[in-house]
């Protein structure tokens, strides 16, 4: 999860921000975090705190209001940081003012100070940063400098003429990553850090098995923050040694992250990158006992390294526990993502993870059971019957949230006809276990040249749609019954609206096909989503909009935008109106219909979101992002009341099952996570897959889990086997991590394999067939 530092940083804000957010005490420091929401922009993980310049046209603060004359380095800083902006802003007499009665600097200093003149300043920003860094570094003394100016940061550690680089030319628009990058300043000498590196990495190696597994999650960030040190000094041969030294000890899992690091050779590099960003915003988090914990803080004591324990201290977050230390293998399946593992007060959150009471609905007989004769020949009388499977949900559930928790569309008397029918074709449902797999149907896209990238298919499984790569929606028919679009106004204004078969004559026939293309994306098309009744059809794209179709007249209805960048997924809610989606600017938005503007923005992932999936009961919605890791937002206020670590690639695929009550993800890695949403915990993982998985579905009984992947392959689990006798007990819970089935071949129920077909999406109809879809790639 992404954690605000603990150390002051400096960010530097436009002019606008700075007059909204000035909120400085007397020495000119902010209390508290500001973070700012908006539609389009990346939204930070997590905002630093802030010290804002004086806005212009504020006068300078009274005799009164200036700092007591105290010797502290850092109110130095803070006050020449505003005596830059002063002067830059042409406010001489104040910035005079408040220096005379600062009394934080003796004649000398103050006479090189107020030097500055008008004309002087008014030939740039090298004037003043070449003087104020000489007066800042004879001040400062070894303290950690930062002076903010026109959206950059440069400290006392670097030379004049270095600062002066610095603060001119770097980016406008990313003025965050300068006061990221500002606190790594020098703190070591750069020759022993492989003697540190190497010092710890021995001792690691020594301590017993049962801590070692724990402490070895200590190598990745500690080694990724001493080279970003070593390169931000300008040490780049020496951080080129130690990269190529230790950067083979790091997990295979880091193998993108290191390709990245190695890249960045030059602080110039770091300017602007977005990874460094994430990686300095967010503390990687490690999950630790007691003690381990205490046997490593020991012997960093012991051994007097300051360096290592002065990074663990600023840049990482200990989450330590009571009990056992973890063994290696619950270690590795909870670690990998971007920031480590998740904190498990971020999963301590109530969640109404309960399904919704359904509407009292009565079930009419069906035709052939109408009349059934008795013995004498007289047709046998049956009342109205109530479906059996729908009488479990009769009873309100204990974990389900309130019924008008949030909002939902009205049942209308077309949506009572569809669940009439559902209750009926449950009565019919095949069951499944393991003795008595489903069938599999396979719906093979041939010769499609277009680059099929999105498929989906309706509840009822009447439709498929299908996303490509030349920007279009193409929508088929799976039933004998073709695809019409509604008449033109001028012949609907001729039929008899009170005729009882209204809604056939409204249709056109000569419209009818087996299959109609929407226009209108000028992108790759990247998901489809139905809506519940099968009216309409949402579609995202590169292009950065989402589409509402209307599968009546086979036209767009409205373009949502709110996304400046590609918008990777899009899901309508179990009960419609609703609809959420996850992009390239790592922030997942919630709609609804008829708002042109997202009801609410998601922001915490640290990369882009990529899959997005409604909760059933729709208070909820679950995203899966390239930072590895899944997030449970709360529909009803926004935040984000889960987050599961443990893939070691980005997240493609998310599935609930059908109570709710728990989560399937799958990844690049190959792997399949089972996540037990109301105890914030891992239950399951499944190996077999040998590529990335982009399809994930529970059966409608949730008692089989299937997964579709790139390695042509759908895979059938044994949900039943892997959820019964969790031991999901106090201690399991405050420690974070439970004891799950080791070997997931047990759990295999199935593989079957496609000729040359990688499974990109799968649906269960209702009565338990497995459809399965996607693109014949020919070898």
């Amino acid at each position: 999860m992404a954690a605000v530092p603990d150390e002051a940083s400096v960010v530097v804000k436009s002019e606008l921000e700075a007059q909204d957010e000035f909120k400085a005490d007397k020495s000119g420091c902010v209390d508290g975090n500001v973070q700012a929401l908006g539609n389009g922009a990346p939204a930070s993980p997590s905002s630093p705190q802030a010290a804002p310049p004086v806005p212009p046209g504020v006068a300078a603060p009274p005799a009164s209001a200036a700092p007591a004359p105290v010797s502290d380095a850092s109110d130095r800083q803070t006050l020449l940081a505003v005596l830059q902006y002063l002067n830059k802003r042409k406010l001489k007499d104040s910035a005079h003012i408040l220096l005379r009665e600062s009394g934080l600097f003796d004649s000398e200093e103050l006479l090189a100070l107020t030097s500055l003149s008008p004309e002087l300043a008014g030939e740039g920003d090298g004037a003043e940063t070449n003087l104020l860094s000489r007066v800042s570094c004879a001040a400062g003394t070894g303290a950690d400098v930062s002076v903010s100016s026109a959206g950059a940061a440069s400290n006392c550690a670097s030379s004049a003429s270095a600062g002066k680089a610095t603060l001119n030319n770097s980016p406008q628009d990313q003025p965050d990553i300068s006061a990221v990058l500002s606190a790594y300043t020098q703190q070591g000498e750069p020759a022993l850090y492989e003697e540190y590196y190497s010092n710890l990495k021995r001792f690691i190696e020594s301590v017993l098995d049962c801590h070692r597994a724990e402490l070895s999650q200590l190598f990745y960030p500690l080694f990724v923050h001493m080279y970003l040190e070593l390169v931000y000094n300008q040490h780049e041969h020496k951080a080129k040694l130690f990269f190529e030294k230790f950067h083979g000890d790091q997990e295979c899992y880091y193998e993108h992250d290191l390709r990245v690091l190695a890249s960045l050779t030059k602080k110039e590099h770091m300017m602007g990158n977005e990874t460094i960003l994430d990686f300095r915003t967010s503390k990687f988090v490690l999950r630790i006992s007691r003690d381990s914990y205490q046997l490593l803080k020991r012997h960093l004591q012991e051994r007097q390294n300051n360096q290592i324990w002065s990074i663990v201290q600023e840049h990482l977050y200990i989450d330590i526990f009571d009990g056992m230390p973890r063994s290696k293998q619950q270690v590795d399946a909870m670690v990998g993502s971007l920031s480590g593992e998740a904190k498990r007060e971020a999963n301590k959150a109530k969640m109404f993870f309960g399904l919704l009471k359904e509407p009292e609905i009565e079930v009419p007989l069906d035709d052939e059971d109408e009349e059934v004769e008795n013995e004498e020949g007289k047709p046998k009388k049956k009342k109205p019957k109530k479906d059996s499977s729908g009488s479990k949900s009769k009873k309100q559930d204990p974990n389900a949230p309130p019924q008008n928790r949030i909002p939902l569309p009205e049942l209308k008397d077309s949506d009572k006809l569809d669940k009439i029918i559902i209750m009926k074709e449950a009565a019919k449902r095949v069951t499944l276990s393991s003795d008595s797999l489903p069938s599999i149907c396979f719906y093979s896209f041939l010769n499609a040249y277009q680059g099929l990238t999105a498929v989906d298919i309706t509840d009822d499984s009447s439709l498929i749609a299908g996303g490509f790569a030349d920007s279009t929606v193409r929508v088929w028919s799976l039933t004998p019954k073709k695809l019409r679009s509604v008449k033109s106004s001028s012949d609907l204004s001729l039929i008899d609206k009170e005729a009882d078969d209204v809604l056939e004559r409204i249709m056109d026939e000569k419209s009818s096909s087996e299959m109609k293309i929407l226009y209108g994306h000028s992108g790759p098309v990247y998901a489809t989503s139905f809506s519940p009744d099968r009216n309409n059809l949402l579609s995202s794209s590169e292009d950065g909009t989402i589409r509402l179709w209307s599968l009546q007249t086979f036209t767009c209805l409205v373009a949502y935008k709110g996304h400046n960048y590609p918008v990777w997924d899009t899901q309508f809610s179990p009960y419609g109106y609703y609809f959420v989606s996850g992009g390239h600017d790592r922030v997942a938005r919630l709609w609804a219909t008829d708002h042109y503007q997202p009801l609410r923005i998601f922001a915490g992932h640290l990369a882009d979101v990529i899959c997005t999936r409604f909760h059933p009961n729709s208070n909820y919605v679950a995203t899966g992002s390239t930072d590895r890791t899944v997030r449970v937002w709360d529909v009803l206020n926004g935040n984000c009341v889960r987050i599961f670590s443990g893939h070691k690639g980005p997240v493609h695929a998310l599935a609930f099952n059908p109570n709710g009550k728990f989560l399937s993800s799958g990844a690049t890695d190959g792997r399949v996570l089972l996540w037990d949403v109301g105890h914030g915990l891992m239950v399951g993982e499944l190996k077999g897959h040998t590529n990335t998985i982009y399809a994930l579905r529970f059966s409608r009984d949730g008692d089989i889990l299937s997964s579709g992947s790139m390695d042509n392959t759908v895979r059938l689990w044994d949900a039943v086997k892997t959820f019964e006798d969790l031991d999901t007990d106090d201690f399991a819970t405050s420690a974070g991590h439970i004891n799950f089935h080791e070997n997931s071949q047990d759990l295999l129920l199935g593989t079957f394999i496609t000729k040359s077909t990688p499974v990109v999406h799968l649906h269960f109809t209702r009565r338990n067939l497995l459809l399965a879809a996607g693109a014949y790639t020919p070898q």
